[in-house]
């Protein structure tokens, strides 16, 4: 048996336009998963990724910003005559300012997208796996901003924290019915996210100095964690926030 075959299983991907997302959509779909990738621009990239492993892949347009189009993609998803039993909530954005600058529209904006969708998204799915009575599995994207502070990113603070605490709170209630609820938190990754922090020469190298594997991680290196949580391999994990950060945490 392998364990980490996810061959009959249905994944919904959120932010899987880019990054970390397409990252992790093409890695089940590599172990056997069809994919529904949610994202608000082209999907061309992680289509063309995934239709080369023979996996079917959906493309659902959505602005996970507004509470309303999150809890419809599990809808939409099933319209398409798929049954997703995988759930990866990766979408999400940065602002960037002192915290005395800080705006009430950035904070709004981050907390939106990257915490109030995904408790309402989670929720969605929840009901619809309950309802079918299958086991699931649902993975949130933390970060080390889940463990630690930061600087000048409040909202994206905020919103990392509250990931790790329902990804708690979820696998407290829904473990017992079937449904791990687990979270991977990303070190620092070369996306578009991250743009800003490896334009600021000075900034760049002393996180690269931190970091015990002595670089910064690509998307592809969140594909392995997102396998493992998403399969039979991880059934008796439950709660738990899996740093993939090159051993920043460690040091």
């Amino acid at each position: 048996m392998n364990l980490f075959d996810l061959s009959g299983r249905c994944a919904i991907v959120t932010g899987a336009n880019t990054g970390i997302g397409r990252a992790i959509a093409a890695g089940l779909a590599r172990a056997g998963a069809d994919i529904i990738g949610v994202g608000r621009s082209s999907m061309d990239e992680t289509a063309a990724s995934i239709s080369s492993t023979g996996r079917v892949f959906h493309a659902l347009n959505a602005d996970l910003s507004r509470v309303e189009a999150a809890r419809d993609v599990v809808a939409q998803a099933r319209a398409l005559g798929a049954k997703p039993d995988i759930l990866v909530n990766n979408a999400g954005i940065i602002r960037r300012a002192d915290t005395v600058d800080f705006t009430e529209a950035d904070w709004d904006a981050v907390i939106d997208t990257n915490l109030k969708s995904v408790f309402f998204l989670c929720q969605a799915f929840a009901k619809a796996v309950l309802d079918d009575g299958i086991p699931a599995k649902i993975i949130n994207v933390a970060s080390l901003l889940s463990f630690q502070g930061g600087i000048r990113v409040a909202s994206y603070t905020a919103s990392k924290s509250g990931i790790a605490g329902l990804t708690r709170l979820m696998a407290n209630e829904w473990a017992v019915r079937n449904i791990n609820v687990n979270a991977i938190a990303p070190g620092y990754v070369e996306t578009n996210n991250t743009q800003a922090l490896r334009a600021d020469a000075e900034r760049h190298a002393d996180i690269l100095k931190r970091i015990p594997a002595g670089r910064w991680a690509q998307p592809d290196d969140m594909a392995g964690a997102a396998i493992f949580l998403a399969s039979r391999a991880s059934d008796y994990v439950h709660g738990t926030i899996l740093p993939v950060d090159g051993g920043w945490l460690a040091r």
